[in-house]
């Protein structure tokens, strides 16, 4: 069974309730009804009743929950606590109705209001639209400095990480981050690796450098984030800096490395920058025909993930079964 079976599994267990604001998209009610059919979660829709039912192709929403958020009853209640969470921001009663409209706020404080255990968009919205209003209502979980984010690899080789899945991050939020914030970024991707893939990390920091073989401030970093995250969470293997084939293929790894317990055999892929992180993913899935699951944020109060505006309809679904694992956690 793959990963992202058994995050299904898990999924299908724990009854949470999911909203997908991008009701209208035609790819998101296809999910609904398909994780609603499979027990994966109980899917809310926000939009237009007419128009999702006008946009479903036939696709059987029984027992999928529609709402308007338009003309939703809870609206003055959401209106009220989105005032009091941003009035030292500048935040009126009227600016606050206003920008309910938007689903994606309206969503999230329908996750912040405990009347949905997580929320999945990003099919038709940027990242930072997606993620933006689940910092200013949600925002981070106690002690976390960093929100970042993860994809879930499946790739059809099974010799790569566990049976075939690898975690990789950060591929979604962060820019350029500095070699604190790069600590951050392996420690909350290796917890996300063991507590919501239910693997083993093994972290890979990654450079064009391998111990030493190149000389650049930016090897520099991941050199020193390595060592703290290490000091962070001993309780998990990171090794760095390495090249991506000294990181996964066992043969390099002992040749250019052969004392570090994590060369050859990583399950977990820490990248630099978001420039790296990014075009890995879209090419591994691309050329390789792997499954990519996310963004996948980590470091909220609450679990809201972001999808990748190519996404499918089956990804939608993997990303509710595991923002659903998430609410548990």
């Amino acid at each position: 069974m793959s990963v992202l079976q058994e995050i299904r599994e898990r999924a299908s267990k724990l009854g949470k309730t999911i909203v997908l604001p991008e009701g209208t998209e035609p790819r998101i009610i296809k999910a609904a009804s398909m994780a609603t059919q499979a027990g994966v979660a109980k899917i809310i829709l926000l939009g237009d009743p007419q128009e999702i039912e006008s946009k479903s192709d036939g696709a059987d929403l029984t027992g999928v929950t529609i709402i308007d958020h338009l003309k939703s009853d809870k609206i003055d209640h959401y209106a009220n606590e989105l005032y009091e969470l941003r009035k030292n921001k500048g935040m009126t009663l009227d600016k606050a109705y206003e920008t309910l409209k938007d689903p994606l706020y309206f969503g999230t404080m329908m996750v912040k209001q405990d009347d949905a255990d997580g929320m999945v968009a990003g099919s038709i919205n940027a990242t930072a639209d997606v993620l933006r209003p689940a910092l200013q209502i949600i925002k981070t979980a106690p002690g976390i400095k960093v929100v970042s984010s993860v994809f879930v690899i499946e790739l059809p080789d099974s010799r790569f990480g566990k049976n075939g899945t690898l975690i990789y991050g950060d591929c979604g939020v962060n820019p350029d981050p500095d070699a604190e914030e790069l600590a951050a970024i392996a420690v909350s991707t290796a917890i996300t690796a063991k507590q919501v893939a239910g693997m083993e990390p093994v972290v890979a920091l990654l450079s064009f450098s391998t111990k030493g073989s190149a000389t650049h401030p930016r090897v520099d970093k991941v050199i020193k984030a390595t060592k703290l995250a290490q000091q962070m969470a001993p309780q998990f293997l990171f090794d760095g800096e390495l090249q991506g084939d000294a990181a996964l293929v066992e043969s390099v790894g002992k040749l250019k490395c052969p004392d570090s317990p994590v060369a050859g055999r990583a399950n977990v892929l820490i990248f630099p920058d978001l420039d790296s992180g990014n075009i890995a993913y879209k090419l591994t899935q691309r050329l390789a025909g792997a499954q990519a699951v996310g963004p996948i944020c980590q470091g909220l109060a609450k679990p809201v993930n972001d999808l990748s505006r190519g996404c499918s309809s089956e990804d939608v679904v993997n990303a509710v079964a595991i923002t659903a694992v998430q609410a548990e956690i």
